[in-house]
């Protein structure tokens, strides 16, 4: 099998978004700098090693990979590689990087970089995400410009697996040159001044409060003036966990914008002067995570029981939720990733409401009298304590008493990855058009213990294993099918809902872009003067 896709072929394969199309139409203005609101800080920008959303979505505007998504977060366009090609027997892939791309600090990157990036981040001791990337048995530089990966098997997945954060290029020599013994040690350190090779570079970071990025004059990428990329001077990063607070500093115009509107807000947004409210596409599935450990606290753990988290999903009445929580913007679940996610299997809303089968199934398992339990609440997420709210009131009515534990984002996950959690509210977006990834992380046991739950299907593992060297598009359709009917059933979640992504923005920004895959492009976003 051959493949071969160059750069005029993956431009044609851009599928434009309304806001950014607009913004393509009008001149842009360089300079200026963009305040935007997060919900939470960052807790570790180095590409390898971190699972986080509040690393990711700021590492794809500080680093560079050598494939990149395309807008619709559905195929791949070139990054810092310009052509690549695969051998016909599926276990060589070769690409060939850009003329004079260059690190932020001038330095030049080399196949070396890249060659060495990759094996870093393959590195089954360096973080979660090598799992993507586990068929790349040795990755060679050959001459200035092309690097040349051999699979140890087959991978269908491995040119979007090239497009994925972690396998972001760094410098060889600056990473490895920094202080400490360790992988680890030497990327705390690193991380604290990168050299990065994408459209931006950190220039300051108050933890916990602010982070500034400013331009990398360095960057490859051109705007529409054939001038380089971005346009902004910089980005100012203000971490406002509070919803309320976030619209508030928007509409006195002392940021120009915010993630994670509330969907309750969102028509109150779009009618509001100077306000463009954005309802991005997305991948996003909301959904609470259940610790299935047979104890918790030294104590028996009830939602160790398969018919007690069915009771609790029967009990939960997602069409409320979703009216309630989303204003009718979101859509029931139909398996534990979403309907955008390659390989999806499902037509049906998972676990409609039956209340009757829950109280059946909770004494079924033992609890007529019901227990108590909690989950965890991200503080100030309006979206997340209406949920909580919601299912307090709901599993009331099987006798499931659940206490609401708001809490910051670092607490929420620190308790997350010790399992030490009943239940935690959570959401999910793909970094990757392949189902892969979300199954590595719900599902698959050995890479993080099913959302650190402690669920583990022999079943599921093997399919999992399986579908990760199968060409066979039917076979691989097949192998997925039947791992979302065993995880649908006896999974350690209670799906809730599909949402876009909320984001709104002053109309002063123009050409931002949040992909289905979750980054944040900001190297094509500019400022009315």
């Amino acid at each position: 099998m051959k493949m071969m896709l160059r750069s005029a072929l993956a431009a044609a394969l851009l599928i434009g978004v309304s806001s950014a199309a607009t913004s393509a139409a009008m001149a842009v203005e360089r300079g200026g700098t963009l305040t935007y609101g997060r919900y939470a800080d960052s807790l570790f920008l180095d590409p390898v090693l971190n699972d986080a959303n509040v690393d990711i979505w700021i590492l794809s505007n500080l680093y560079d990979t050598l494939l990149q998504p395309t807008d619709d977060g559905k195929g791949i366009q070139p990054g810092l590689a310009t052509e690549w090609k695969m051998s016909d027997d599926g276990l060589t892939l070769t690409l060939t990087l850009r003329d004079g791309i260059e690190f932020s600090d001038g330095s030049p990157i080399t196949a070396e970089d890249v060659a060495w990036s990759l094996k870093r981040a393959a590195n089954p001791d360096n973080g979660v995400w090598n799992f993507l990337l586990t068929s790349i048995k040795d990755v060679k530089p050959e001459g200035d410009k092309t690097v040349v990966i051999s699979l140890a098997h087959t991978d269908p997945a491995i040119l979007s697996a090239l497009t994925v954060f972690n396998s972001a290029i760094l410098p060889e020599k600056a990473f490895e040159a920094s202080k400490g013994e360790t992988d680890k040690d030497k990327a705390q350190a690193f991380a604290e001044h990168p050299i990065t090779s994408g459209p931006f570079m950190l220039a300051s970071w108050e933890r916990g409060s602010s982070m500034k990025l400013v331009a990398n004059p360095h960057y490859w990428d051109k705007g529409e003036d054939g001038k380089p990329l971005p346009y902004l001077d910089g980005i100012d990063f203000e971490v406002l966990p509070d919803d309320a607070t976030r619209i508030l500093r928007l509409q006195s115009g002392e940021i120009q914008g915010a993630e994670f509107i509330p969907y309750a807000r969102v028509d109150e947004l779009k009618n509001a002067d100077g306000i463009k409210m954005e309802l991005f596409p997305s991948t996003r599935v909301q959904y609470v995570t259940v610790n299935v450990r047979s104890e918790l606290d030294g104590k028996k753990n009830p939602l160790a029981s398969g018919e007690v988290r069915q009771a609790l999903n029967y009990a939960t009445n997602k069409q409320a939720i979703i009216q309630i929580v989303t204003h009718g913007v979101g859509t029931p679940m139909t398996s534990f990733m979403s309907t955008a996610t390659p390989l999806h299997a499902g037509d049906k809303p998972l676990y409609p409401y039956d209340l009757a089968k829950a109280k059946e199934l909770i004494k079924k398992a033992g609890y007529a009298d019901g227990f108590s339990t909690s989950v965890l609440v991200l503080a100030g997420n309006q979206d997340q304590i209406g949920i909580g709210t919601a299912l307090q009131q709901m599993w009331g009515q099987i006798g499931v008493k659940l206490e609401l534990q708001q809490v910051d984002n670092a607490t929420l996950t620190d308790q997350y990855r010790k399992g030490t959690f009943a239940m935690r509210m959570a959401a999910w977006t793909d970094d990757i058009a392949d189902p892969n990834e979300i199954t590595s992380y719900f599902a698959y046991s050995p890479t993080i213990g099913a959302l650190h739950s402690g669920w583990k299907n022999d079943e599921v593992d093997k399919l999992f294993e399986a579908s990760q060297q199968e060409l066979d598009p039917a076979k691989r359709a097949d192998e997925y099918k039947k791992i979302q009917e065993v995880f649908n059933t006896t999974g350690p979640i209670v799906p809730l809902y599909e949402t876009p992504y909320p984001v709104a923005l002053s109309k002063k920004v123009h050409g931002f872009l949040q992909i289905p895959l979750g980054n944040n492009i900001f190297s094509k976003t500019w400022l009315d003067k």
